[in-house]
Protein backbone atom coordinates (compact mmCIF):
# COMPACT_ATOMS: atom_id res chain seq x y z
CA UNK A 1 0.00 0.00 0.00
CA UNK A 2 1.22 3.52 -1.11
CA UNK A 3 2.59 5.62 1.59
CA UNK A 4 0.08 8.96 2.89
CA UNK A 5 2.94 11.45 0.97
CA UNK A 6 3.15 8.93 -2.13
CA UNK A 7 -1.07 9.26 -2.39
CA UNK A 8 -0.40 13.26 -2.37
CA UNK A 9 1.64 13.29 -4.55
CA UNK A 10 -0.23 11.32 -6.92
CA UNK A 11 -3.77 13.56 -6.49
CA UNK A 12 -1.46 16.58 -7.04
CA UNK A 13 -0.18 15.44 -10.27
CA UNK A 14 -4.04 14.07 -11.11
CA UNK A 15 -5.34 17.66 -9.92
CA UNK A 16 -2.58 19.35 -12.42
CA UNK A 17 -3.51 17.31 -15.44
CA UNK A 18 -7.81 17.30 -15.10
CA UNK A 19 -8.48 20.95 -16.34
CA UNK A 20 -11.47 22.31 -14.13
CA UNK A 21 -14.36 24.74 -15.64
CA UNK A 22 -13.02 27.77 -17.55
CA UNK A 23 -9.58 26.95 -17.54
CA UNK A 24 -7.44 26.42 -21.05
CA UNK A 25 -4.28 24.50 -20.36
CA UNK A 26 -3.49 24.97 -23.76
CA UNK A 27 -2.77 29.10 -23.01
CA UNK A 28 -2.59 29.04 -19.16
CA UNK A 29 -1.53 32.69 -19.37
CA UNK A 30 -5.20 33.81 -20.70
CA UNK A 31 -6.52 30.85 -18.45
CA UNK A 32 -8.64 32.03 -15.45
CA UNK A 33 -7.58 31.04 -11.93
CA UNK A 34 -9.99 28.63 -11.72
CA UNK A 35 -12.20 27.88 -8.21
CA UNK A 36 -9.09 28.22 -5.99
CA UNK A 37 -9.42 31.91 -5.72
CA UNK A 38 -11.55 32.73 -2.74
CA UNK A 39 -11.51 36.49 -3.21
CA UNK A 40 -9.35 38.96 -4.70
CA UNK A 41 -9.54 43.15 -3.87
CA UNK A 42 -7.71 45.59 -4.00
CA UNK A 43 -7.37 48.33 -1.25
CA UNK A 44 -6.61 52.10 -0.50
CA UNK A 45 -6.17 54.06 2.47
CA UNK A 46 -7.91 51.00 4.36
CA UNK A 47 -11.05 50.77 1.89
CA UNK A 48 -11.59 48.26 -0.48
CA UNK A 49 -11.91 49.78 -4.23
CA UNK A 50 -12.23 47.09 -6.31
CA UNK A 51 -13.55 43.34 -5.67
CA UNK A 52 -14.23 40.32 -7.70
CA UNK A 53 -11.87 41.32 -10.12
CA UNK A 54 -8.74 39.33 -12.14
CA UNK A 55 -5.64 39.30 -10.34
CA UNK A 56 -3.64 41.73 -13.46
CA UNK A 57 -6.72 44.34 -12.88
CA UNK A 58 -6.41 44.41 -9.38
CA UNK A 59 -2.86 44.42 -9.35
CA UNK A 60 -2.63 46.88 -12.41
CA UNK A 61 -5.51 49.83 -9.98
CA UNK A 62 -2.97 49.47 -7.20
CA UNK A 63 0.28 50.09 -9.02
CA UNK A 64 -1.51 53.25 -11.17
CA UNK A 65 -2.94 54.39 -7.33
CA UNK A 66 -0.82 57.33 -6.19
CA UNK A 67 -1.82 56.32 -2.50
CA UNK A 68 1.55 54.61 -1.16
CA UNK A 69 -1.15 51.92 0.97
CA UNK A 70 -2.46 50.90 -1.90
CA UNK A 71 -2.71 47.13 -1.99
CA UNK A 72 -3.82 44.17 -3.70
CA UNK A 73 -4.95 41.09 -0.83
CA UNK A 74 -5.63 38.12 -3.26
CA UNK A 75 -6.96 34.87 -1.13
CA UNK A 76 -6.61 30.88 -2.55
CA UNK A 77 -7.83 27.77 -1.39
CA UNK A 78 -5.80 24.40 -1.97
CA UNK A 79 -4.47 26.07 -5.38
CA UNK A 80 -2.58 23.72 -7.94
CA UNK A 81 0.69 24.38 -9.91
CA UNK A 82 -0.98 26.13 -13.11
CA UNK A 83 -3.33 27.48 -11.58
CA UNK A 84 -0.29 29.43 -9.30
CA UNK A 85 1.97 29.95 -12.50
CA UNK A 86 0.06 33.19 -12.92
CA UNK A 87 0.46 34.94 -9.71
CA UNK A 88 4.56 33.52 -9.58
CA UNK A 89 4.72 35.49 -12.73
CA UNK A 90 2.70 38.84 -12.08
CA UNK A 91 4.20 39.22 -8.84
CA UNK A 92 7.83 37.56 -9.11
CA UNK A 93 7.54 35.34 -6.56
CA UNK A 94 10.51 33.13 -5.70
CA UNK A 95 10.03 29.41 -7.17
CA UNK A 96 10.86 28.03 -3.85
CA UNK A 97 8.35 29.45 -1.53
CA UNK A 98 5.93 28.81 -4.58
CA UNK A 99 6.52 24.84 -3.94
CA UNK A 100 6.25 25.18 -0.35
CA UNK A 101 2.93 27.31 -0.49
CA UNK A 102 1.43 24.34 -2.99
CA UNK A 103 2.65 21.18 -1.62
CA UNK A 104 1.85 22.20 1.89
CA UNK A 105 2.66 20.17 5.07
CA UNK A 106 5.56 22.82 5.76
CA UNK A 107 7.16 23.47 9.41
CA UNK A 108 5.72 27.13 10.72
CA UNK A 109 8.30 29.46 9.40
CA UNK A 110 8.80 33.16 8.16
CA UNK A 111 12.17 33.97 5.38
CA UNK A 112 12.71 36.65 3.47
CA UNK A 113 13.17 36.56 -0.48
CA UNK A 114 14.08 39.57 -2.40
CA UNK A 115 11.31 42.28 -1.57
CA UNK A 116 8.74 39.41 -0.98
CA UNK A 117 7.89 38.10 2.66
CA UNK A 118 7.13 34.17 3.03
CA UNK A 119 5.18 33.08 5.82
CA UNK A 120 3.64 29.52 7.06
CA UNK A 121 1.58 29.28 10.15
CA UNK A 122 -0.11 26.12 11.05
CA UNK A 123 -3.91 26.22 11.95
CA UNK A 124 -5.30 24.02 14.39
CA UNK A 125 -9.30 23.40 15.49
CA UNK A 126 -10.15 21.28 18.60
CA UNK A 127 -12.44 18.59 17.16
CA UNK A 128 -16.11 18.06 19.50
CA UNK A 129 -16.63 14.21 20.79
CA UNK A 130 -19.02 13.49 23.39
CA UNK A 131 -16.27 11.00 24.70
CA UNK A 132 -12.80 10.75 24.76
CA UNK A 133 -11.91 7.47 23.26
CA UNK A 134 -8.72 5.51 22.14
CA UNK A 135 -9.22 6.47 18.78
CA UNK A 136 -11.17 9.78 18.48
CA UNK A 137 -9.23 12.71 17.04
CA UNK A 138 -8.98 16.08 19.02
CA UNK A 139 -7.15 18.24 17.22
CA UNK A 140 -7.50 18.89 13.33
CA UNK A 141 -4.49 21.05 11.57
CA UNK A 142 -4.28 22.50 8.87
CA UNK A 143 -1.87 25.20 6.74
CA UNK A 144 -1.75 29.12 5.67
CA UNK A 145 0.85 30.11 3.75
CA UNK A 146 0.83 34.01 3.25
CA UNK A 147 3.52 36.02 0.50
CA UNK A 148 3.48 39.63 1.61
CA UNK A 149 4.88 42.56 -0.33
CA UNK A 150 5.05 46.30 -0.35
CA UNK A 151 1.62 46.78 -2.11
CA UNK A 152 0.18 43.19 -2.20
CA UNK A 153 -0.74 39.67 -0.22
CA UNK A 154 -1.22 36.59 -1.43
CA UNK A 155 -2.79 33.79 1.34
CA UNK A 156 -2.89 30.51 0.49
CA UNK A 157 -5.05 27.90 2.85
CA UNK A 158 -4.89 24.35 2.99
CA UNK A 159 -7.09 21.85 4.84
CA UNK A 160 -10.83 22.02 5.70
CA UNK A 161 -10.79 24.78 8.23
CA UNK A 162 -8.91 28.04 9.16
CA UNK A 163 -11.00 30.65 6.72
CA UNK A 164 -9.93 33.67 6.45
CA UNK A 165 -13.00 35.41 5.10
CA UNK A 166 -14.33 36.37 8.45
CA UNK A 167 -10.50 37.95 9.40
CA UNK A 168 -10.72 39.79 6.04
CA UNK A 169 -14.62 41.42 7.30
CA UNK A 170 -13.02 41.96 10.56
CA UNK A 171 -10.05 44.19 9.32
CA UNK A 172 -12.40 45.59 6.22
CA UNK A 173 -14.42 47.27 8.99
CA UNK A 174 -11.46 48.77 10.69
CA UNK A 175 -9.79 51.08 7.73
CA UNK A 176 -7.44 52.20 9.98
CA UNK A 177 -5.47 49.00 10.84
CA UNK A 178 -5.85 47.66 7.16
CA UNK A 179 -4.54 51.21 5.55
CA UNK A 180 -0.84 49.84 6.98
CA UNK A 181 -0.62 47.54 4.26
CA UNK A 182 0.28 44.42 4.12
CA UNK A 183 2.16 43.90 7.01
CA UNK A 184 -1.17 44.81 9.16
CA UNK A 185 -2.65 41.91 7.22
CA UNK A 186 0.44 39.55 7.84
CA UNK A 187 -0.48 40.72 12.09
CA UNK A 188 -3.74 39.67 11.71
CA UNK A 189 -3.15 35.94 10.34
CA UNK A 190 -0.87 35.63 12.85
CA UNK A 191 -2.51 36.67 15.75
CA UNK A 192 -5.62 35.12 14.73
CA UNK A 193 -4.12 31.59 14.26
CA UNK A 194 -2.23 32.09 17.76
CA UNK A 195 -6.15 32.76 19.38
CA UNK A 196 -6.90 29.62 17.71
CA UNK A 197 -4.38 28.13 19.25
CA UNK A 198 -5.42 29.56 22.96
CA UNK A 199 -9.07 28.13 21.88
CA UNK A 200 -7.74 24.59 21.66
CA UNK A 201 -5.42 24.84 24.12
CA UNK A 202 -8.45 25.50 26.70
CA UNK A 203 -10.20 22.81 24.91
CA UNK A 204 -7.50 20.27 25.53
CA UNK A 205 -7.68 21.33 29.38
CA UNK A 206 -11.53 20.74 29.70
CA UNK A 207 -10.65 16.96 28.75
CA UNK A 208 -7.20 16.41 31.07
CA UNK A 209 -9.80 17.51 33.53
CA UNK A 210 -12.07 14.91 33.02
CA UNK A 211 -9.70 12.42 32.88
CA UNK A 212 -7.63 13.44 35.37
CA UNK A 213 -10.94 13.25 37.66
CA UNK A 214 -11.83 10.02 36.14
CA UNK A 215 -8.30 8.10 37.03
CA UNK A 216 -8.04 9.77 40.56
CA UNK A 217 -11.37 9.46 41.44
CA UNK A 218 -11.92 6.90 44.42
CA UNK A 219 -13.75 4.45 41.92
CA UNK A 220 -12.91 0.70 42.24
CA UNK A 221 -14.31 0.08 38.82
CA UNK A 222 -11.03 2.55 37.96
CA UNK A 223 -9.01 -0.93 38.61
CA UNK A 224 -11.16 -2.78 35.95
CA UNK A 225 -10.89 0.09 33.40
CA UNK A 226 -7.32 0.63 33.54
CA UNK A 227 -6.24 -0.51 30.23
CA UNK A 228 -9.21 1.84 28.55
CA UNK A 229 -8.02 4.83 30.40
CA UNK A 230 -4.50 4.32 29.36
CA UNK A 231 -5.63 3.56 25.52
CA UNK A 232 -7.52 7.04 26.34
CA UNK A 233 -4.64 8.95 28.04
CA UNK A 234 -1.96 7.48 25.16
CA UNK A 235 -4.08 8.77 22.63
CA UNK A 236 -5.08 12.44 23.98
CA UNK A 237 -0.33 12.59 24.21
CA UNK A 238 -0.66 12.01 20.58
CA UNK A 239 -3.08 14.56 19.74
CA UNK A 240 -1.15 16.87 22.17
CA UNK A 241 2.38 16.13 20.25
CA UNK A 242 0.28 17.37 16.91
CA UNK A 243 -0.42 20.40 18.43
CA UNK A 244 3.02 20.65 20.06
CA UNK A 245 4.32 20.33 16.81
CA UNK A 246 1.83 22.89 15.35
CA UNK A 247 2.59 25.99 17.88
CA UNK A 248 6.08 25.11 19.35
CA UNK A 249 8.01 26.21 15.76
CA UNK A 250 5.93 29.13 15.22
CA UNK A 251 7.92 31.24 18.76
CA UNK A 252 11.22 31.58 16.74
CA UNK A 253 9.72 33.55 13.46
CA UNK A 254 7.44 35.19 15.40
CA UNK A 255 10.37 36.58 18.07
CA UNK A 256 12.16 37.96 14.51
CA UNK A 257 8.97 39.33 13.39
CA UNK A 258 8.98 41.52 16.79
CA UNK A 259 12.05 42.68 17.36
CA UNK A 260 14.18 42.32 13.78
CA UNK A 261 14.29 44.96 11.65
CA UNK A 262 12.43 44.63 8.76
CA UNK A 263 11.11 47.40 5.81
CA UNK A 264 8.24 45.22 4.59
CA UNK A 265 7.30 45.38 8.75
CA UNK A 266 7.13 49.20 10.21
CA UNK A 267 8.19 49.61 13.83
CA UNK A 268 4.54 50.24 15.03
CA UNK A 269 3.01 47.19 13.53
CA UNK A 270 6.41 45.17 15.43
CA UNK A 271 5.00 46.36 18.86
CA UNK A 272 1.63 44.39 17.43
CA UNK A 273 3.73 41.19 17.02
CA UNK A 274 5.28 40.88 20.74
CA UNK A 275 1.68 40.92 21.68
CA UNK A 276 1.39 37.76 19.25
CA UNK A 277 3.95 36.00 20.58
CA UNK A 278 3.69 36.68 23.93
CA UNK A 279 0.12 34.84 23.33
CA UNK A 280 1.98 32.25 21.66
CA UNK A 281 4.51 32.04 24.87
CA UNK A 282 1.45 31.10 26.82
CA UNK A 283 0.20 28.56 24.45
CA UNK A 284 3.91 26.74 24.41
CA UNK A 285 3.76 27.11 27.85
CA UNK A 286 0.06 25.61 28.81
CA UNK A 287 1.24 22.78 26.35
CA UNK A 288 4.09 21.85 28.05
CA UNK A 289 2.52 21.65 31.51
CA UNK A 290 -0.61 19.15 29.58
CA UNK A 291 2.52 16.89 28.46
CA UNK A 292 3.95 16.80 32.14
CA UNK A 293 0.27 16.73 33.72
CA UNK A 294 -0.68 13.38 31.09
CA UNK A 295 2.64 12.04 32.00
CA UNK A 296 1.67 11.74 35.35
CA UNK A 297 -1.60 10.63 34.82
CA UNK A 298 -0.29 8.22 32.95
CA UNK A 299 2.25 6.86 35.62
CA UNK A 300 -0.60 7.16 37.96
CA UNK A 301 -2.91 5.18 36.30
CA UNK A 302 0.12 2.39 35.48
CA UNK A 303 0.69 2.04 39.21
CA UNK A 304 -3.03 1.52 39.71
CA UNK A 305 -3.70 -1.37 37.64
CA UNK A 306 -0.32 -3.18 38.51
CA UNK A 307 -1.48 -2.23 42.84
CA UNK A 308 -5.05 -4.18 41.10
CA UNK A 309 -3.01 -6.72 39.75
CA UNK A 310 -0.98 -7.34 42.80
CA UNK A 311 -3.93 -7.01 45.17
CA UNK A 312 -5.76 -9.89 42.70
CA UNK A 313 -2.28 -12.22 43.31
CA UNK A 314 -2.19 -11.41 46.82
CA UNK A 315 -6.17 -12.71 47.09
CA UNK A 316 -5.01 -15.80 45.05
CA UNK A 317 -1.92 -16.51 47.30
CA UNK A 318 -3.78 -16.13 50.82
CA UNK A 319 -6.46 -18.85 49.55
CA UNK A 320 -3.36 -20.84 47.71
CA UNK A 321 -2.07 -21.01 51.61
CA UNK A 322 -5.40 -21.23 53.11
CA UNK A 323 -6.13 -24.93 50.80
CA UNK A 324 -2.97 -26.18 51.77
CA UNK A 325 -3.43 -26.89 55.06
CA UNK A 326 -6.26 -29.63 54.46
CA UNK A 327 -4.19 -30.98 51.56
CA UNK A 328 -1.12 -31.23 53.39
CA UNK A 329 -2.98 -33.13 56.31
CA UNK A 330 -4.93 -35.72 54.09
CA UNK A 331 -1.95 -36.27 52.00
CA UNK A 332 0.07 -37.41 55.51
CA UNK A 333 -2.88 -39.31 56.29
CA UNK A 334 -3.66 -40.76 53.47
CA UNK A 335 -0.97 -42.91 53.04
CA UNK A 336 -2.04 -45.95 54.16
CA UNK A 337 0.80 -46.99 55.82
CA UNK A 338 0.55 -50.39 58.07
CA UNK A 339 2.91 -48.41 61.50
CA UNK A 340 0.69 -45.39 61.82
CA UNK A 341 -0.51 -45.43 65.50
CA UNK A 342 -2.35 -42.39 65.59
CA UNK A 343 -4.65 -44.22 63.00
CA UNK A 344 -5.65 -46.40 65.76
CA UNK A 345 -6.78 -43.71 68.28
CA UNK A 346 -10.41 -42.93 68.92
CA UNK A 347 -10.53 -39.21 68.84
CA UNK A 348 -8.22 -38.95 66.01
CA UNK A 349 -10.50 -38.16 63.44
CA UNK A 350 -12.29 -35.41 65.03
CA UNK A 351 -9.38 -34.00 66.22
CA UNK A 352 -7.47 -33.80 62.60
CA UNK A 353 -11.36 -32.47 61.78
CA UNK A 354 -10.67 -29.95 64.61
CA UNK A 355 -6.84 -28.67 63.53
CA UNK A 356 -7.66 -28.01 59.85
CA UNK A 357 -11.13 -26.10 60.57
CA UNK A 358 -8.88 -23.88 63.50
CA UNK A 359 -6.04 -23.45 61.51
CA UNK A 360 -7.86 -22.73 58.50
CA UNK A 361 -9.76 -19.99 60.32
CA UNK A 362 -6.53 -18.46 61.83
CA UNK A 363 -4.52 -18.03 58.57
CA UNK A 364 -7.86 -16.39 57.40
CA UNK A 365 -7.80 -14.37 59.93
CA UNK A 366 -4.59 -13.08 59.49
CA UNK A 367 -4.50 -12.28 55.51
CA UNK A 368 -7.74 -10.47 56.54
CA UNK A 369 -5.89 -7.92 59.02
CA UNK A 370 -3.07 -7.73 56.46
CA UNK A 371 -5.39 -6.83 53.98
CA UNK A 372 -4.62 -9.59 51.29
CA UNK A 373 -8.24 -10.89 51.45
Amino acid sequence: MPSVPVVRSLRRVVRARVPRPGVDLAHPSRSPLGTSVVRCAAYEDGVRKLGDRTPEEALRYVRDSSHASAFVWIGLHEPTEEEFARLTELFGLHPLAVENAIEAHQRPKVERFESTMFAVFKTVRYVEHEELTATCEVVDTGEITVFAGTDFVITVRHGSHGSLGPLRETLERDPEQLAQGPAAVLHAIADHVVDDYLDVVDSFQDDIDLLESEVFSPNEENTRIGEVDTGRIYQLKRELLELKRAVGPLARPLEALSAQPNRLIDAEIRKYFRDVHDHLTRAVEQIAGFDALLDSILQANLAQVTAAQNDGMRRVSAWVAIVAVPTMVCGVYGMNFDHMPELHWPFMYPAVLVTIVVTCVLMYRAFRRNGWL
